[in-house]
């Protein structure tokens, strides 16, 4: 059984709205085989994620990475706590992708992203929005 993906809290509303844009080629790379050579391919709802408090899988190429920490800390920390509160995640925490997005789906309603993500630079493009409208359409 392969190690749990490490993701920050924010980070799981990121990867339902990830559409191949990144703060670098390296980093979109990394956040592409995450998200749709792991998360989205077949049997990625079975993907097992740990809830961390610091740099985590996604944030390992980053160019905005120090470290365990990020040159946006301040505004990285709030969105952690807000989503962490948003979505009820605990540090350290294990739940599988399709437990993940079972729980925006139910805690995280369409139209929130505005407030919940704000500070966020990626909110104003709505690709995360428009993700969290379909993940609410699709009740499969």
């Amino acid at each position: 059984m392969p190690d749990p993906l490490r993701y920050r809290p924010h980070h799981f509303l990121c990867s339902l709205g990830f559409e191949g844009k990144g703060y670098s080629d390296a980093f979109t790379a990394n956040m592409d085989a995450i998200v749709m050579g792991r998360l989205r391919a077949s049997g990625g709802d079975a993907i097992e994620i740990r809830v961390v408090g610091a740099a985590d899988d996604i944030c390992g190429p980053c160019p905005k990475r120090r470290g365990s920490l990020c040159t946006s800390q301040d505004r990285i920390k709030l969105l952690d706590r807000a989503h962490a509160a948003a979505l009820g995640l605990q540090p350290r925490e294990r739940l599988t992708w399709g437990a993940a997005k079972a729980r925006i789906r139910a805690k995280v309603p369409p139209g929130s992203l505005k407030t919940l993500c704000a500070g966020c630079e990626w909110e104003p493009y709505g690709m995360c929005e428009a993700a969290l409208a379909r993940l609410h359409a699709d009740r499969s």
